[in-house]
């Protein structure tokens, strides 16, 4: 079904060296509206280094990057939320001493004809915004640091959205949450998933993979082992390609798994 459509992302060999170290070699991956994508890999496998050259971080070497099908130039972050990519990092990058609405217009202020802060269009479609992602969100009021952590996840979501995000790349959202929050995560990218975004998310978190991604690919010394739909495998196969690079039936190697063997 998903060969039928045209993919958000497709990175298409991807590489980069850091003094002669391949920290990416060849890497592919695709995302499709929808869709919950999870890169997944011991630290200095390339997950990351591979993400942060869509988020216009890094400048690739080689390979290409297309957008809707369409081949697209990134070489900063301004590109890349041009195109509608948002990174919502680990560190959430919120300021705790202003409220959801200061939050979401940080940097992107409105203001009224005589120039001052229009505190009020920036709430009222601060509460649109919080509304359809969690609707139970009432807090608008009080200052971010008085938020639980599922709450400053909404808040950091949101603010991706409202500039109209139609990729977002997820930065272990559950870390450090608690079974409560860990699951009000889950229910802000479900709603997301059923707006048409598309989600490339990193997490050392086997359990949140298999409960939150619909495929999953692996990396391994900056190459794709391999991917997989998560309904094709079970966690253990998937630990299987990330410690030893061993590709499971269900899953379609990719070029680093022979390198792997």
């Amino acid at each position: 079904m998903t060969q039928q459509r045209t993919p958000l992302v497709e990175m298409r060999d991807i590489s980069i060296s850091f003094g002669g170290i391949h920290a990416v070699d060849s890497a592919s991956v695709d995302l499709f509206p929808g869709e919950v994508v999870a890169l997944l890999g011991h630290n200095g496998a390339g997950k990351s280094t591979l993400i942060k050259i869509l988020s216009g971080a890094y400048r690739r070497n080689a390979g290409e990057i297309l957008i809707n099908g369409q081949p697209v130039e990134i070489n900063n972050p301004r590109d890349a939320k041009q195109f509608g990519i948002e990174t919502i990092y680990q560190t959430l990058a919120v300021a705790d001493n202003v409220d959801a609405a200061a939050n979401l217009y940080l940097g992107r202020e409105l203001r009224t004809p005589w120039g001052t802060l229009d505190d009020v269009a920036m709430e009222a479609k601060a509460r649109e915004v919080m509304g359809r992602l969690n609707p139970n969100f009432q807090r608008f009021k009080e200052p971010v640091r008085a938020l639980s952590g599922g709450q400053r996840q909404s808040v950091a979501i949101a603010r991706a959205i409202l500039f109209d995000a139609r990729i977002l790349i997820m930065d272990e959202p559950t870390a450090a949450l608690g079974p409560q929050e860990t699951a009000q995560v889950g229910e802000l990218i479900t709603q997301l998933k059923r707006e048409g975004i598309g989600i490339f998310l990193i997490s050392h978190d086997i359990h949140d993979v298999f409960d939150l991604a619909d495929r999953v690919f692996v990396m391994k010394n900056g190459r794709v082992v391999g991917h997989a739909r998560t309904q094709d495998v079970t966690k253990d196969e998937v630990l299987g390609m990330i410690i030893m690079g061993k590709v499971p039936p269900g899953a379609v190697a990719g070029p680093g798994a022979a390198q792997m063997a």
